[in-house]
């Protein structure tokens, strides 16, 4: 076991060692792609928590809504609700109710709302739906920019670090391994580096925008049967 770990060490020093002596340019590439790897794992850490707790309040909160509860009532249990985009469009639909039952010379949400009010409250409904839809999608711009240009980074440091390599062989006129090898070396960091820090963002990046994709649809039924709700409460008391 003992003997198995050494060159593993051996290779990590080796690493280590390249990286410290590598030129300015590689040095650079390296942090560029090390603060992009650190921000995307910050962002993926957040987001993932964040979408697992929004995942849960909307499944309990639809389940009440689907359930019959109250509007009044929906309303006091989404307070504790902040995370779920269908929570906080509801609580937008709440309120245009409630204002637009107060103009039509109602008590708040009791009374029932003629066809022109409801189809406010469905433009409003959209425009928040959107709104909260271009809130979800902003995190994800920076994944979606890592993984997309740190490999190209990258790539960039390899190409630098090779040219160096080569320079260092015209100079010294010698073409052995141990003369270009260590160069070829530092330069394919730069391509790992690349790859560490795109991958992770790039399969982050879509199954966030999967779960974006489906709070959308969830928002958009529950415009549906929100409208729907408005329209049996105007046809019952009409």
């Amino acid at each position: 076991m003992t003997h198995a770990l050494v060159p593993l060490a051996a290779g990590g020093t080796d690493v280590l060692r390249l990286v410290l002596e590598a030129g300015p340019v590689a040095k650079l590439v390296l942090l560029l792609l090390l603060v992009a790897s650190v921000i995307s794992w910050g962002i993926i850490v957040e987001r993932s928590r964040f979408f697992r707790a929004a995942s849960r309040e909307t499944r309990a909160f639809l389940a009440r809504f689907h359930g019959g509860a109250r509007l009044a009532e929906l309303r006091d249990l989404a307070e504790r609700w902040y995370r779920s985009p269908v929570v906080s469009l509801f609580k937008a639909a709440f309120h245009e109710v409630s204002q637009l039952s107060l103009e039509a010379g109602g008590a708040g949400v009791g009374r029932a709302l003629d066809e022109d009010a409801i189809a406010d409250v469905q433009r409003m409904m959209e425009r928040t739906a959107a709104a909260n839809t271009r809130d979800l999608e902003r995190s994800l711009t920076f994944l979606a920019t890592t993984a997309s240009t740190a490999p190209f980074i990258g790539l960039f440091g390899t190409v630098w670090g090779i040219m160096g390599a080569f320079h260092r062989i015209g100079m010294t006129g010698a073409a052995s391994l141990e003369t270009y090898a260590p160069g070829i070396a530092e330069a394919l960091i730069a391509t790992a580096a690349g790859l560490f820090a795109a991958i992770p963002a790039a399969v982050a990046y879509n199954s966030f925008l999967r779960q974006v994709r489906i709070m959308g649809i969830e928002m958009e039924e529950f415009q549906y049967d929100f409208v729907h709700l408005l329209q049996k409460r105007r046809r019952r008391v009409g």
